[in-house]
């Protein structure tokens, strides 16, 4: 438990010292591996998550398996559609699925109204997470309807490299595809065309686009 006050310490400097009591008092810690689901879409939730460590990629899924990639939440985040659903009493309508292995507090959803009367620093928090997670959605339908999907390819990149700072993608092109509700073969192509312009090194199961982040370094 001292290591997970240590973290709380380092991500949420801004919160005090009795919220942080009770979010280590009341929160339920939680280590997660690669592909774990946190929130499924239909799921009654009675918790929601705070990332500590790791990433958590929050998305829409449709019956064939094809995901929209809404955002990812990285350490210090916190799910802005899982409480938009809590505050209402409602079924989760997102899947978060474990980006890498992650450690994550979750807290319990009765907690949420007494902390925003409380914690005026819990209410500012809560609203600062509304406003970045409705700019992200706001960038993620500009994507859909206004980009090219070679554009939203090299998005895609961008976004996972200033989320996570990696410049390696570990899956395969059908993951890409998923989260881009496209299909695997328009994936490949375009990664393909990409390899030839020199922006990605394509590899088994991985995908480096470091050449990609740095030409905009």
């Amino acid at each position: 438990m001292q290591r997970v006050r240590l973290i709380l310490n380092r991500r949420f400097p801004f919160l005090g010292k009795n919220l942080l009591d009770e979010i280590e008092q009341h929160g339920l810690i939680q280590e997660v591996r690669v592909g774990d689901e946190i929130l499924r879409e239909g799921q009654t939730i009675k918790s929601f998550p705070l990332i500590l460590e790791g990433s958590l990629r929050v998305v829409r899924t449709e019956k064939d398996g094809r995901e929209l990639l809404l955002y990812l939440l990285n350490p210090g985040d916190v799910c802005s559609m899982a409480l938009t659903c809590c505050m209402g009493q409602q079924q989760s309508n997102v899947n978060a699925i474990a980006e890498k292995d992650s450690l994550i507090v979750r807290i319990p959803v009765d907690l949420l109204d007494d902390w925003m009367m409380r914690f005026p620093e819990w209410k500012s928090f809560m609203m600062y997470a509304y406003r970045k997670r409705f700019d992200e959605l706001l960038e993620t339908i500009d994507a859909i309807a206004f980009l090219n999907l070679d554009e939203r390819l090299e998005r895609f990149f961008r976004s996972r490299f200033e989320a996570t700072g990696e410049k390696l993608f570990h899956g395969k092109h059908q993951d890409i595809a998923y989260q881009l509700n496209t299909s695997r073969e328009v994936v490949s192509r375009l990664l393909k065309k990409m390899e030839q312009r020199g922006m990605v090194k394509l590899s088994r199961n991985e995908v480096d686009f470091s050449a990609l982040i740095n030409a905009k370094a």
